[in-house]
């Protein structure tokens, strides 16, 4: 299996879980509070990993957390050698997640707003054509993370989140496959319906692969020559925070393995409901034998 490289965002999550999401000039009690690892790099990445991609992971998080980082990710199988200590806070996250478990996420940079040059010199060294780059818009200089992997002949996977005018005058021609929710679609398109932004973004990118996820809807694949769709799982939600990088994770890892793009949109759909019905974030992530029994229970069906 070809290797990826997610280069991200690592954060520590403050959770409250909440009657409801704060109202404006309003004080509440959360109902349990928990810490965790999180960010969109390191989630993704988690995700990739238990789905049984070869993964590395570039990111920066303050000298004094490195040591708990890699005990967390020695059982998982993910490559954190690419992950940097440096003399800045780790990120972190203060996420309210109600009672339907729906989110609400406030987020401080710190070291993931950080990176340098050399940072990505010495982050892409040793990876070039055959491999894939993820990325989000969680930390600085995807701009030039972005050209400089395409330079090499890395294949780019763009996640915009979360979707800033900014990343409207980013090289997008350089992306390989977007992978977008409903309103990431609508930033870039300007388009409000789900086959309007797919048309939209094809005029634009037309050597690019979309997949766009519409939470209960399922998700669609569009290309150039083909449109794919994919229903959701059915399940309980208690919380949503990772839905999308859990996704991403088996949907890709998928394509790395050699599936077909429909067979990956269909497990990554399961692995997507599963993450949904547990509560937190990386924690949430299923172990690929999970997703694999609920996909044959949901194929039985």
């Amino acid at each position: 299996m070809n290797r990826i490289l997610v280069f991200g965002s690592v954060n520590l999550d403050h959770t409250y879980e909440v009657p409801h999401i704060v109202r404006p000039g309003e004080t509440i009690s959360s109902t349990v509070y928990r810490t965790a690892w999180g960010g969109k790099g390191l989630n993704q990445a988690i995700a990739l990993a238990k789905a049984g991609a070869s993964t590395f992971l570039t990111a920066q998080i303050s000298e004094a957390d490195i040591s708990a980082l890699a005990d967390f990710c020695a059982p998982l199988h993910l490559d954190i050698s690419r992950v940097y200590p440096v003399p800045f806070p780790t990120g972190h996250a203060m996420i309210q997640v109600d009672a339907a478990g729906q989110n609400c996420i406030v987020v401080t940079a710190g070291a993931n707003s950080k990176i340098t040059p050399e940072t990505i010199r010495n982050a892409l060294e040793g990876f070039g054509a055959g491999d894939m780059l993820l990325l989000q818009n969680e930390i600085n200089l995807v701009l030039e993370i972005l050209r400089s992997a395409k330079a090499k002949g890395i294949r780019v996977v763009l996640n915009p989140s979360p979707c800033t005018s900014e990343i409207t005058r980013w090289p997008l021609e350089c992306v390989d496959i977007f992978l977008l929710n409903e309103a990431e679609g609508l930033a870039l398109s300007g388009e409000t319906e789900p086959e309007n932004m797919l048309s939209a973004l094809l005029d634009r990118y037309p050597a690019a692969q979309i997949v766009l996820t519409l939470g209960e809807k399922g998700s669609i694949f569009a290309s150039s020559t083909q449109r794919i769709s994919v229903t959701a799982c059915r399940v309980q939600a208690v919380d949503t925070t990772a839905a999308g990088d859990t996704f991403t994770g088996y949907f890709l890892s998928g394509l790395l393995r050699g599936a077909a793009v429909e067979e990956a949109m269909k497990l990554a759909s399961c692995a997507s409901a599963i993450a949904v019905s547990r509560p937190g974030a990386a924690q949430s992530i299923p172990e690929l034998y999970e997703v694999q029994a609920f996909f044959e229970e949901n194929a039985a069906k």
